[in-house]
């Protein structure tokens, strides 16, 4: 399994208010808006963030998102590891399958892959 990014999320109350703040303060682009999580991104695409209002799908708001070339090997790799799973393995209507576990210091981790 390879990591191929890694993205911090935020949540936050004004989704388009704070989206502004970054595209306007540091010349960030916005790559994705799903109208409840909005990512902005360099212009090279190498270095991204996540503002959110709530996760529109899962029962917790993950602190971070990592995208993986196999989530289904991440996932038996958590489970295995013994991480507490907080949202089941599954395929999201926007085209990724993901799953969330929990670290050992309570940080909600969003693995995700995009499908072919």
């Amino acid at each position: 399994m390879t990591v191929r990014r890694v993205v911090p999320n935020l949540v936050v109350d004004d989704l388009e208010r704070t989206r502004d703040a970054y595209v306007e303060t540091l010349g960030l682009t916005e790559v994705m808006n799903h109208g409840w999580i909005v990512t902005l991104a360099d212009a090279d695409r190498r270095h991204q963030i996540s503002l959110m209002t709530t996760d529109l799908t899962a029962p917790v708001d993950p602190d971070v998102s990592v995208e993986v070339d196999d989530v289904d090997a991440a996932h038996a790799a958590a489970v295995a590891a013994g991480l507490r799973i907080v949202h089941s393995l599954r395929d999201e209507e926007w085209g990724v399958r993901r799953f969330f576990f929990e670290d050992p210091a309570g940080n909600v981790v969003n693995v995700l892959g995009h499908r072919s």
